[in-house]
């Protein structure tokens, strides 16, 4: 097929939202109705609460499903204080199973402590549990203005390999090398991954981003694995865009992409990128997903240690997180009414924490999201 690199007047322009629409894919979870609960049953989620603001916001997400009655029975987990052997992390092994026994989790913030020889939390979670891709939707959110008032768009992010394979080394004295992994298998996963995503949820374009006229046999593998996938989605179309070229491109007029695929390096950059076309990190959902169905989803902004414990954490992105936990799993019901909740909370704008420009508390936001249940 003809790999297109149309000029910028080509691009579709994404839909707006506003209060009137219909939700919109970004919560709907990685496949819509891909879940194993029936109706009535309870489902049991692992949930590591994280540290930092990360009690506090998942005991929002907690009130929250108990005013929504949503069947969750949580198994909780905390970070170990010592290195577990079995993980070579602070991540222990009977948390990795909690999550590969019940197919679905939530987590909030983690932070590494820090020192030599202690694998990052996160990565810990990402390797163990085979967690292959990281799909974060970024769309405007009504109510809630930024410079950009159309973004509506999802990055999907290789997880496993490139640059965050953790081979370094040093070679000489005052000469360091770290090694980029790309392989076909990978590869052709997250790509499957991202059409696939995008004809579930009626997306019209995936754009791979790479650096392939630089790293010609690395990133000339990842597109050469897109490209084959993309043969089979002739509905879709498809284009292939160098990441510096793609980040001036999302800050002149984000409505030009649509689904974005990605190694691992670039959809860490990109990713953070689009959060700020939104509004942030503190407003952007999260799910990686694994092989079986496997889904963690999660919060990606920080553990704002300086706040923790004040009741001043906004539990929005951990809330929108959970939401595309709900569709995961086929409870439709429960997810668009939490959903349409938070966004009337904030763009009624009366109980929004200081980092959304307001001056209540974590308690007070997520009163206000069970109220407007």
């Amino acid at each position: 097929m003809a790999f297109l690199r149309r000029s910028r007047s080509l691009f579709r322009s994404a839909f707006s939202i506003t209060s009137a629409q219909p939700l919109p894919d970004q919560f709907t979870g990685p496949i819509r109705h891909f879940g194993s609960a029936t109706h009535g049953s309870v489902v049991r989620a692992t949930l590591f609460p994280g540290d930092g603001i990360g009690p506090e916001i998942s005991a929002s997400v907690k009130q929250v499903f108990d005013a929504a009655g949503v069947p969750i029975e949580w198994e909780e987990h905390e970070v170990g204080k010592e290195v577990d052997p079995r993980t070579g992390s602070f991540i222990t092994f009977d948390s990795m199973e909690s999550v590969r026994r019940n197919g679905i989790g939530l987590k909030g913030p983690m932070t590494t402590p820090i020192g030599k020889g202690f694998r990052s939390l996160n990565l810990t979670l990402r390797k163990e549990l085979g967690l292959y891709a990281n799909v974060r939707p970024c769309m405007s959110i009504p109510g809630y203005k930024t410079r950009y008032d159309n973004v509506n768009l999802v990055t999907i992010r290789e997880n496993t390999e490139g640059e965050y394979s953790g081979l370094e080394h040093q070679v000489v004295k005052g000469v360091v090398e770290s090694i980029k992994i790309i392989t076909r298998h990978a590869s052709l996963r997250v790509a499957e991954y991202a059409f696939h995503y995008a004809k579930t949820n009626n997306r019209q374009r995936v754009s791979a981003i790479h650096k392939a006229n630089i790293m010609k046999k690395t990133d000339g593998l990842f597109l050469k694995c897109c490209r084959e996938v993309a043969e089979k989605y002739p509905d879709i179309v498809y284009e292939e865009v160098v990441i510096d070229n793609c980040c001036m491109m999302l800050v002149r007029n984000p409505s030009l992409f649509d689904v974005l695929v990605m190694p691992n390096l670039y959809g860490d950059i990109i990713s953070d990128l689009c959060a700020g076309l939104i509004g942030g990190l503190g407003l952007t959902p999260s799910c990686n997903i694994g092989d079986k169905g496997l889904c963690l989803a999660e919060a990606v902004h920080g553990t704002a240690p300086t706040i923790a414990g004040q009741n001043k954490a906004n539990p929005t992105a951990l809330l929108l997180s959970s939401v595309m936990m709900l569709r995961h799993l086929g409870m439709n019901e429960q997810a668009e009414r939490i959903h349409k909740s938070i966004l009337k909370t904030i763009q009624e704008a009366k109980y929004l924490t200081g980092d959304l420009g307001g001056h209540s508390t974590t308690s007070d936001y997520t009163k206000a999201v069970c109220d407007n249940l």
